[in-house]
This record gives C-alpha cells, sequence and structure tokens, in this order.
C-alpha cells in the first residue's frame, strides 16, 4: 500500500544571520517616525512671524508721521495767509467805495457842464463877460475860471489815482488770494488721504489708553504770561491731538501753544514756522520755562518748554497732550515771545 507523502513545508525567507525576527516591522516604524520628526522639524525651522511690538508699532507710526506732519503745517500755513489776505482785499474794497463815488459824482459834474454847453451854447453871463467886461477884468477872470477849471481837473485826477493804487492794490491780493485757495483745496484733497493714513496708523496701536499725569512742579518761571500759558497748556493734558485743531477740547502742535498764549493774551499764527518768527530766539542754555521749543530743520513741530528738558505738546495722532523730554527729536531752537 502506498505511503502518502506531505506537501511540501513552506518556509519563511530565511533571516539574515544576526537580525533577529520581526527586524523589518521595526526598521519601517522607526523611519515612519523619524520621516514625522523631520516634517515637524521643517515646519519648526519655518520662519514664525511674530506680532510688532508696541514699541515697534509706536516707531513705525512716529516715522510715518515725520511725513504727514509737515504737510498738516503747510495747511495751516496757507490758511492762515489766505485769512490775512481776504482780510486785507474786503479793507481794501471799503476804502474804494467812497473814491469810486467820489469820481463818479466828479465826472458826472463835468460830463453835466459839457452837455449844457453842447446844447445850449455859452451861458449868457458868460457872453456879457466876454462883451461888456475890460480887457483887465476879462483877462483876469478867464485865469480865475481856468484855475477853477485846473482845480476841478486835478481833483478828478487824484481821486482817480488813488482809486487805481487800490484797484492795484487789490488786484494782486485777489491774484495771491486765488492762488492760496488752489493751495487750499489741493490740501484738503489730501486730506483724506492722510485721514485715511491716521486712521491706519491708529488701529496699529494697542487698544489701551495711558493719561499722563499733569506737568510737574515749574521753577524758573518769569512773566506772568509765561505762567498763564503753562497753566493753559498743562490743563490740556490728555485732551486728544486732532491735526488742524485749536482748541479748546483737541489740538495739533502749533494750535497747542498758539491756544495756550492766547490766554494769556498774545496773539500767535497757527502755524509753526510762523511762531518761530513771533518772538526772540534764544540758546537752549538761556532757555526757560514757557519758551517754545521748536523740532526739525523744517520746524515741523513745537512745543512749550517746561525747563529741565522736558515740554508739554501735542505729539501726534493716537499720543494725546503730554510732558515729554525734547531730546526725542532733532532740536531747532528756542523762541521767547513775552
Amino acid at each position: 500500500m502506498p505511503v502518502a507523502t506531505m506537501p511540501p513545508q513552506r518556509h519563511a525567507p530565511s533571516q539574515p544571520p544576526g537580525r533577529p525576527a520581526g527586524f523589518s516591522r521595526v526598521v519601517r516604524r522607526l523611519l515612519t517616525v523619524v520621516a514625522a520628526v523631520a516634517v515637524g522639524a521643517g515646519m519648526l525651522a519655518a520662519p514664525a512671524h511674530a506680532a510688532p511690538s508696541v514699541d515697534e508699532i509706536d516707531a513705525q507710526i512716529d516715522k510715518q508721521w515725520e511725513k504727514l506732519e509737515p504737510t498738516i503745517e503747510q495747511y495751516n500755513k496757507v490758511r492762515s495767509q489766505l485769512k490775512v489776505n481776504k482780510k486785507k482785499s474786503a479793507d481794501l474794497q471799503k476804502k474804494m467805495v467812497p473814491l469810486e463815488l467820489e469820481s463818479a459824482l466828479a465826472m458826472n459834474k463835468v460830463g453835466d457842464i459839457a452837455a449844457r454847453y453842447y446844447i445850449q451854447g455859452p451861458s449868457q453871463e458868460m457872453g456879457a463877460l466876454l462883451v461888456n467886461s475890460s480887457p483887465g477884468t476879462l483877462a483876469e477872470q478867464l485865469v480865475m475860471l481856468d484855475r477853477l477849471a485846473d482845480d476841478q481837473r486835478k481833483q478828478i485826477a487824484g481821486v482817480l489815482a488813488v482809486r487805481d493804487k487800490y484797484n492795484r492794490q487789490k488786484q494782486k491780493l485777489d491774484a495771491l488770494i486765488e492762488t492760496e485757495q488752489k493751495q487750499e483745496a489741493q490740501l484738503a484733497g489730501t486730506k483724506k488721504q492722510i485721514d485715511s493714513e491716521i486712521k491706519r496708523l491708529t488701529k496699529m496701536l494697542p487698544v489701551t489708553s495711558i493719561r499722563p499725569a499733569g506737568c510737574p512742579k515749574i521753577d524758573g518761571v518769569v512773566s506772568s504770561a509765561a505762567r498763564t500759558a503753562i497753566k493753559t497748556a498743562c490743563a490740556q493734558v490728555g485732551d486728544p491731538y486732532v491735526w488742524g485743531a485749536t482748541g479748546p477740547n483737541s489740538f495739533d502742535c502749533s494750535g497747542l501753544t498758539q491756544y495756550a498764549y492766547k490766554s494769556a493774551g498774545i496773539s500767535l499764527t497757527h502755524f509753526t514756522g510762523a511762531q518761530w518768527n513771533e518772538g526772540r530766539k534764544v540758546s537752549r542754555s538761556d532757555a526757560r520755562p514757557g519758551d517754545l521749543v521748536f523740532f526739525g530743520s523744517d520746524l515741523h513741530h513745537v512745543g512749550l518748554y517746561l525747563g529741565n528738558g522736558v515740554m508739554v505738546h501735542a505729539p501726534r495722532t493716537g499720543k494725546p497732550v503730554q510732558v515729554s523730554s525734547i531730546s526725542t527729536q532733532p532740536l531747532a531752537g528756542f523762541v521767547r515771545v513775552t
């Protein structure tokens, strides 16, 4: 009887010498872990974009503000000049009204005399004078009449000369006003851009507000006007910066100094460039509380000096009226207005 034979047994592939069973599975798992770690390491190596710090945001705003503030002050300058020139033009116009009337009346009188002699001929009085007067009397009266006519001509000519002088001055002012109105319109056209930029910069600020304490104790204030100006400016600490504003609840830099000295009875123009020339220049060593302190080669910023290297000023949008060091910007000089 034939013996049944077992089918040939299948053997697992033999492992290399020294490599334990299950080694391949371990290697595959290890490679998977290594790959995952490598991917994670690559992700960690990518540059992280951290949010800018408050100081970095503040520095960016300061840099942008250096570009914005000169435009704002130029706008203030044009508005101030336009206001002055419009008043001059209106004053000249008032002076011209009586001159226009006087010259019109004189010319009407001359016209009436000319028309009467043209229509009626010489008057009976003139005829009698020519026929009956003696030569000596006639000569004297003709000279008198000539002088009267000459005086009248001179009077009319004088009135017209003054009127024409005012007219020429007014024409120049009107041309200047027209130019300044165009400049004002152009600057007003950039207002939306400026306001948009201000809003963008303001949104970058953290949603926090710091209201600084009032001004420090100040020694060495000489004049009563300076004391009044300092008290007024310090009372505004914490009020918001608004460009073009002159108070009482918001200010730009030259608006604050104008407002402060206005309370002391001293008139300043709402423009840094004009305020620079509205007082006496003093050196830094001679500067005292109440002096105006200016910054930048273009005089784009001004504050009210408090002594000891600090000032009260309206810095920029996002920063209210506050007390600050004068060393944070390039110093231009000091002006004493009292």
